[in-house]
């Protein structure tokens, strides 16, 4: 081999192979805290979703429950102190954006109602048949795994 860092003799060097940015230096540990930080974040996770029974609606609940507490807490003592309110950005959807969100849910529930119609009328047998295997087929893996490995271990 030429060079250490080609892998298998590749023109290339690994970290080009990998992007040569952020993410190959991530993974090849060339920026180690960032790497460590990473792995620790992924570990408190981990151990926060499935060690002491959180879930993720529940903890996502409790994070907004506690960051709306200090913010009523805030504007309430800056109102008494006389400070200026906590500093919170205008919250306001567009008109064109719930139109255009509305109307992606809608073409795809009429999708989807459509083939529950054509199932329960009875036109489309072979349909039928797949969807009733893949609803056991989820059935199958959901009684031997949970949903947060499950989710950890596929690919979308």
């Amino acid at each position: 081999m030429d060079s250490p860092n080609r892998l298998f003799n590749r023109q290339r060097t690994v970290h080009e192979i990998l992007g040569g940015g952020l993410v190959a230096d991530v993974m090849l540990w060339r920026r180690g805290n960032l790497t460590m930080g990473i792995l620790l974040v992924t570990l408190a996770a981990w151990v926060v979703f499935e060690k002491s029974g959180y879930t993720l609606l529940s903890l996502v609940s409790s994070v907004l429950l506690l960051l709306i507490v200090i913010l009523f807490l805030w504007a309430k003592s800056a109102a008494i102190l006389n400070r200026p309110a906590p500093p919170l950005p205008e919250l306001l959807l567009s008109e064109e954006m719930v139109n255009q969100a509305g109307a992606f849910v809608r073409c795809h529930v009429n999708g989807l109602l459509s083939a529950f119609q054509d199932i329960a009328l009875g036109k489309d047998t072979r349909l039928f048949f797949e969807v009733a295997a893949y609803l056991l087929l989820i059935s199958v893996v959901g009684g031997l795994t949970d949903f947060l490995t499950l989710g950890y271990t596929s690919k979308f």
